[in-house]
């Protein structure tokens, strides 16, 4: 399998993640597993029909799916057919660029788009990131800055604040925030927390010395001990820490 990823131009910087391209090569015939990451995004399929969902949807040729932000694994059948191009949007952005719906109605879900919301599958062939570029930069609309002020905290924090204190922070109460963050990211501040902490303890899994322990990455991470940890690890990608 070959995955390239590629930056947006500098104007999409602040709202896009990165531009990818996955291609199937010769030897492939495998369900491919995504994590959570807090981030919903957008896939055009210009190859043959890829299954994905754990295998519920698929996904056909020249078609455009939005896929919600995720609150647990998802794997994807990938072959030596399989040709996806995809946006990895920031967090809390989508109506940024789509007055489609709230986000909460999409989380955990990839669902193709009507016509006039999707990619030009000629376009998106001739020149994918200039014409990904230009899309989106021609839809761009005014950024809600409150919420980005609220998930850059999360991600500072790395997930370590409660809601009340994000509330405090802001200056909102904790249902407002909660409503206004669900339906513009998909998932509650609680559950984006979440993630970040996760991430950011996979991070440190993946990077640790060989002399430091579960217990110790779990404590600084902020969870009550290694079981605490290796149950959301589970939870997050159906694995335990040893299979990472």
């Amino acid at each position: 399998m070959e995955y390239k990823i590629i930056k947006p131009c500098t104007a999409l910087a602040p709202y896009i993640h990165s531009f990818w391209e996955l291609k199937g090569e010769d030897n492939d015939k495998q369900w491919e597993r995504n994590f959570p990451d807090g981030c919903a995004g957008l896939v055009v399929n210009i190859g043959d029909t890829c299954a994905t969902d754990n295998g519920s949807v698929r996904m056909d040729f020249g078609k455009t799916y939005v896929v919600g932000a995720m609150t647990s694994f998802k794997d994807s059948f990938i072959d030596a057919d399989a040709h996806l191009l995809g946006v990895c949007l920031k967090p809390g952005v989508f109506r940024n660029f789509y007055n489609y719906v709230t986000q909460n109605e999409i989380t955990d879900q990839t669902i193709q788009l009507e016509k006039r919301y999707s990619f030009d599958l000629d376009k998106v062939i001739k020149n994918p990131v200039d014409y990904l570029n230009t899309f989106f930069v021609n839809r761009l609309q005014k950024r809600n800055e409150h919420l980005q002020t609220i998930i850059e905290a999360i991600d500072h924090a790395k997930g370590q604040l409660s809601i009340d204190e994000i509330a405090r922070m802001n200056f909102t109460t904790v249902r407002q925030l909660e409503r206004t963050f669900k339906a513009e990211t998909g998932i509650s501040p609680k559950a984006y927390s979440c993630i970040i902490r996760f991430q950011h303890a996979l991070s440190r899994i993946k990077n640790s010395d060989p002399n430091e322990s579960l217990f110790d990455i779990a404590l600084e991470c902020g969870y009550y001990d290694h079981a605490h940890l290796t149950n959301e690890i589970k939870r997050n990608t159906g694995l335990v820490p040893s299979q990472l």
